[in-house]
């Protein structure tokens, strides 16, 4: 497997999906988000991994009813062609009020099959 050296790119060069999952979950439109991952796709938040659209759509609403915050992109990488980062500032009411996100995607078929969230 080639190791590959992320590279910095502009926020606004992100694959569509990325973009437009970013868009749903800021306008907490579950419905949107959950349609740009893979069937099998899984997402890890906060030390749990999420399986399956269902999962994901619960994982979903919980984090947009859990706290009020703000959250801004500030960063994006690619590693290749299928995996990127981004960055995110947030600001709001959850435990130290603010903190700085990486949104680690890996994309199949033109969708997101991977998400993993971390500091």
């Amino acid at each position: 497997m080639p190791n590959h050296q992320a590279h910095t790119i502009d926020p606004h060069a992100l694959p569509e999906m990325i973009i437009r999952y970013l868009n749903a979950h800021r306008a907490h439109d579950t419905d949107t988000a959950v349609t740009t991952f893979t069937s099998d796709a899984t997402v890890t938040d906060d030390g749990k991994t999420y399986q399956g659209a269902t999962a994901i759509g619960q994982w979903l609403n919980r984090s947009a009813t859990e706290f009020t915050f703000t959250i801004e992109l500030t960063d994006a990488q690619q590693t290749d062609p299928t995996h990127y980062v981004a960055t995110h500032h947030l600001e709001g009411n959850f435990p130290g009020g603010s903190v700085d996100l990486r949104y680690q995607f890996t994309l199949r078929d033109d969708l997101i099959e991977r998400l993993i969230i971390e500091p």
